[in-house]
């Protein structure tokens, strides 16, 4: 007899968006524990970017899966529903995470991945497409990082992404939950990915020594407090490195 699914989460600090990730990608693929993965690419936060998506098809044609993207500007899916919960993976792109959650919510696709989600479609994401299942984000959607409390809250908190290689952003992530602008919650290093399952994360895995997922939490004389996680580095195989 089969269990209730785990719905589980993938945040990615790279992937084929930086062009020189496969390991990450590599592990994407194999955290949906299929043998050959249907998995779908979300570009709405680049508004729909043709080159963006020709990106991810020359990254995951030739790939052990079955890709295909969803364009909502362009939209050709009538059935959002049946079509997302065909997937086993749903692989969100990099863009304007505010811009991103608002057309999502206007064709009802942010109910559709609620639901997909608690099916056990495996969800992940870079930058945007991390940024948007926590409750709240530590977003460039309006321009400088700043406090953007409009996620779809699968995952309880904030998050910020790029945390070790854009100027401000740890000082300013460590400043707003150090302030209450906003809840505690994870920052994710370039190059890395963290498996998150039961809301908690079970796996970190990074393709750069040194680079990792941070718990950043609120201290009670209102500075954060930042822990690193253990990770794994990948290999060129994939597997543990030296």
């Amino acid at each position: 007899m089969t269990g209730t699914p785990t719905p589980a989460l993938v945040l990615l600090g790279g992937g084929f968006s930086h062009g020189s990730d496969p390991l990450l990608d590599d592990f994407v693929l194999a955290a949906s524990g299929r043998a050959r993965p249907r998995i779908c690419f979300l570009p709405t936060a680049s508004g729909d970017a043709p080159g963006y998506v020709e990106r991810f098809h020359t990254a995951f044609d030739e790939r052990d899966c079955e890709p295909s993207h969803l364009e909502l500007f362009h939209r050709t899916v009538d059935d959002l529903r049946a079509f997302v919960l065909a997937q086993d993976i749903v692989y969100v792109g990099g863009g304007n995470t505010a811009n991103m959650l608002a057309v999502w919510r206007a064709h009802g696709l942010d109910s559709v991945l609620r639901e997909a989600w608690a099916a056990g479609v495996l969800l992940c994401g870079i930058s945007a497409g991390a940024c948007c299942w926590f409750e709240s984000a530590f977003s460039d959607s309006f321009g400088p990082a700043a406090p953007l409390a409009d996620g779809l809250g699968l995952l309880p908190g904030s998050l910020c992404p790029h945390y070790d290689s854009e100027p401000g952003r740890r000082p300013g992530y460590l400043a707003a939950v150090g302030g209450g602008a906003l809840p505690g919650g994870w920052a994710v290093d370039d190059g890395t990915a963290a498996l998150f399952a039961g809301g908690r994360p079970v796996e970190v895995v990074t393709r750069k020594p040194g680079a990792t997922l941070h718990r950043v939490t609120a201290g009670a004389d209102g500075a954060a407090r930042e822990a690193a996680q253990a990770a794994r580095v990948l290999g060129a195989q994939g597997g543990a490195g030296a």
